[in-house]
Formats: structure tokens, C-alpha cells, sequence
């Protein structure tokens, strides 16, 4: 079965909802492209440095969960 094109009503509510929910349009397309880049073009030494730099931040978040007084 052929795919359907969009119709002219389905791209204005998309287009209406990525203008009320710009920050999460932005946020979803930041993860795609660093989720792609990381599958097709990272060489050995980019994914050092890119593990090197999430574990920092996960080392950080973690000390600011434990940090915070209701302990989350």
C-alpha cells in the first residue's frame, strides 16, 4: 500500500504544533543528530571523548541528585 501523502490540514497542524513546542522540536532534533552521528561518522578517538564527556556529566548529575534534599 502506497504511503499517503500529507494533507494540506495535517502539515498546518504539525506546523502549529512545532511553533507551540519549539524547545522540544529543538531537543528532538539536537538527539537525532547526535544519535546519527555518533552511529555513522564518530571515529574511535570521538567516541572516547564522547564517553569521557557523558560519564563526567553522569558523575555530575549524580551529585546533584544526592545533593538535593528530597533525594531526587
Amino acid at each position: 500500500m502506497p504511503v499517503q501523502p500529507y494533507t494540506a490540514a495535517k502539515r498546518a497542524a504539525n506546523k502549529k504544533w512545532d511553533e507551540a513546542h519549539r524547545e522540544r522540536v529543538n531537543y528532538i532534533s539536537a538527539r537525532s543528530t547526535a544519535r546519527s552521528f555518533i552511529r555513522k561518522k564518530a571515529t574511535q578517538e570521538d567516541l572516547k571523548e564522547l564517553l569521557s564527556i557523558i560519564n563526567e556529566k553522569l558523575k555530575v548529575e549524580s551529585t546533584q541528585i544526592s545533593l538535593s534534599p528530597c533525594g531526587t
